[in-house]
């Protein structure tokens, strides 16, 4: 096969290898000195227009698949359920936007690559490369155009609405830098976006009590080396009253029991305890970028993120001891009621959670 080249320039004559001189219309490049294979659309007109008819119709379905999400938008109650084999019971809605929205994206790529392969032209083609840099003439002349577009334009000769215009341009962003202030809605009791991030729903005397079943944590029911994940008991609550989960991301935590002379250090204040007889509790969010963690070694102590393996030793006040993390995990002050049950002494000292700008490393 041969490497020479038959036509550089988009309109030239070519000579194939049969010796004929083939005119290229203005835009065409010439074709590459290599074997071309045809295809059967390219010889047999019936497949041709099959491959048409199935490229249409493809495109044609995508039409349908919009008008039938449309319908599906309209049609659905938000409530409506369906049940799908090993997945279970899921939205309607949802099911019927996403299987139509999916299919018509789908139908259109199909068709275009279908259209792709049977029908566009696949013959290979070379264009030489030339150099980037213009020319000098071209450079002029690129200046020439310039000029004659501002002059037309009048740019130069008004310039009050040059003026104008650049002023209004500078303000139409203001609406939009404006507008973001509503991503904070100030609570009454709030009075910044940072206190917001510092406080939770913990309160003295505030109830610990296990997640999902809820009910309440006894001390002498958690054995050494266990942990459990608890949550405060009125969190079912606060969820229906706000409709979110806002504050379980925030108040969720994890409560741990090791040997009293295992506990290094804590958190509390030198003298204080917050724990009791070596039951300790800790935020159950990372520091890091926020993922709940309760993959804990008994024996070392170690609480292990499973995001990005920031690891914190619970027994050493949840100092970080690997990973990306920054901050500690915050304790939270507990003790027990007259009845036996884990109480929160207060709210967490340290904000939960991912670090913010006005946070520092305690």
């Amino acid at each position: 096969m041969s490497d020479e080249i038959t036509g550089t320039e988009p309109g030239q004559e070519v000579a194939p290898s049969d010796g004929d001189t083939k005119a290229l219309r203005p835009g065409e490049w010439p074709p590459a000195d290599v074997e071309h294979h045809l295809r059967r659309t390219d010889t047999d007109p019936k497949a041709q227009a099959r491959a048409v008819r199935q490229v249409a119709t493809m495109f044609m379905l995508s039409a349908v698949m919009v008008v039938l999400f449309i319908v599906a938008f309209i049609a659905i109650p938000r409530d409506a359920v369906v049940s799908i084999p090993f997945i279970g019971p899921i939205s309607a809605l949802n099911s019927a936007m996403g299987l139509t929205f999916g299919l018509a994206i789908f139908l259109i790529g199909a068709g275009a690559v279908h259209w792709a392969k049977k029908l566009m032209s696949n013959v290979e083609v070379v264009q030489e490369r030339h150099p980037m840099k213009s020319t000098e003439d071209e450079t002029e002349l690129a200046a020439d155009i310039y000029e004659v577009g501002k002059e037309q334009s009048t740019w130069a000769k008004f310039p009050i609405i040059r003026r104008t215009m650049l002023a209004a341009m500078a303000l139409v962003p203001i609406p939009f830098i404006v507008s973001l202030r509503d991503l904070w809605i100030q609570p009454a009791d709030v009075g910044t976006p940072s206190a917001e991030l510092r406080r939770t729903i913990w309160e003295p005397g505030m109830r610990l009590v296990t997640d999902i079943t809820y009910q309440p944590i006894k001390a002498d029911e958690i054995p050494t080396g266990g942990l459990v994940n608890a949550v405060p008991e009125n969190l079912r609550e606060v969820e229906e009253d706000d409709h979110n989960l806002n504050a379980r991301a925030k108040a969720a935590v994890i409560v741990v029991r090791m040997l009293p002379e295992e506990i290094q250090s804590q958190q509390s204040p030198e003298g204080t305890d917050w724990g009791y007889e070596g039951i300790l509790c800790f935020s159950k969010i990372c520091t890091h970028v926020g993922c709940p963690i309760s993959l804990y070694q008994q024996r070392t102590h170690l609480l292990l993120c499973p995001c990005h393996q920031s690891t914190f030793d619970l027994s050493d006040s949840a100092e970080v001891v690997f990973g990306p993390a920054y901050r500690r995990m915050p304790q939270l002050p507990i003790e027990v009621d007259d009845e036996g049950y884990l109480v929160a002494v207060s709210d967490f000292p340290e904000p939960v959670g991912p670090s913010f700008w006005e946070i520092s490393r305690p």
